[in-house]
């Protein structure tokens, strides 16, 4: 789990809680966010989140949809499943249900709903049915956020992470094989204690080879508590260059499928006043004459910075 992802959920959540009722609104409704687990079963060594917020907790279905339902109704159009460990949902409660279960209860008993997302995963947590969904679902968007954190086996192993450079690159594979329009993002840490140049050069190259348009880079920065933080570090003035390095990679890697969707059709989601939005594979798009909430059929006829620009088709 990222630094960033720590305090959005700090701010929200005490150690022993769960909300089944939080959704915060966005974008004037037009999307919102229904936190659907707590907690972390696992130990990054990076990561203080476990230490804070204890062990994965798991909202119950019947709540989770209950509260989406009510989130239709009010005209919200858009809905992003958030967890710490999203992924991870589902052993605590009865039954044993999984996430990609939650999803399709969430996607019978809600019709209305246009649009479900989830706020990021663990790729070595997505099942068969988590991975049919994703690729076959027309109502799951093609927009998936991974928490790969790095590019080399040896600093992934030093992690505690779960997962491998082969697994990152096999399920982007399998997943753009099936679904060919999917977007993929990606968490990846800079500078990790003992990595080397070698190993931030597998990082850097993970961008390309993951196909990564929307990349959260953090600069390593150790957290009192944790394992990393007795780790010896990598000087920051290093951590700084390879954050720039993977900044850099990522922002070439998104101009160059932002170019790619010139011309194409996107259904996109206005949040602003402006016509700010963003399509189904989450493409920032502006669009002409379009009011808050709707969900725009749009040609997509430029590129302004690092936005589309779209007109009504």
């Amino acid at each position: 789990m990222t630094e960033a992802a720590e305090i959005r959920v700090s701010d929200i959540m005490a150690v022993r809680e769960t909300a089944p009722h939080l959704a915060a609104g966005f974008a004037e409704r037009s999307r919102a966010f229904v936190e659907v687990q707590n907690g972390c079963d696992h130990r990054c060594t990076f990561c203080i989140i476990p230490y804070g917020r204890g062990n994965s907790r798991s909202v119950p279905a019947g709540l989770v949809v209950e509260r989406i339902k009510a989130l239709a109704g009010q005209g919200c159009n858009e809905v992003v499943l958030t967890g710490v460990d999203v992924t991870s949902y589902g052993p605590d409660l009865p039954g044993a249900p999984t996430l990609g279960q939650l999803i399709e209860r969430i996607l019978r008993h809600v019709p209305e709903l246009p649009r479900l997302r989830l706020s990021s995963l663990d790729c070595i947590e997505m099942d068969e049915r988590l991975f049919d969904l994703a690729t076959g679902e027309p109502r799951f968007m093609p927009h998936l956020h991974m928490s790969f954190q790095a590019g080399d086996d040896m600093v992934l192993k030093r992690m505690k992470r779960r997962h491998s450079r082969a697994d990152a690159i096999a399920t982007v594979a399998r997943l753009k094989a099936r679904r060919p329009d999917i977007a993929i993002g990606a968490d990846l840490i800079a500078g990790f204690p003992t990595e080397s140049d070698e190993m931030a050069e597998n990082s850097l190259r993970l961008v390309d080879e993951c196909d990564i348009v929307m990349g959260h880079i953090f600069p390593f920065s150790p957290k009192n508590g944790t394992p990393a933080a007795r780790m010896p570090q990598v000087p920051p003035p290093v951590v700084k260059e390879r954050a720039r390095r993977l900044r850099e990679a990522c922002a070439r890697r998104k101009a160059a499928w932002l170019a790619g969707l010139v011309g194409s059709r996107q259904k996109v989601l206005v949040e602003r006043g402006d016509g700010l939005g963003h399509a189904e594979n989450f493409a920032p798009v502006r669009v002409e004459h379009a009011s808050v909430g709707q969900i725009a059929d749009v040609r997509v006829t430029g590129i302004d910075g690092d936005m589309l620009i779209g007109v009504p088709a």
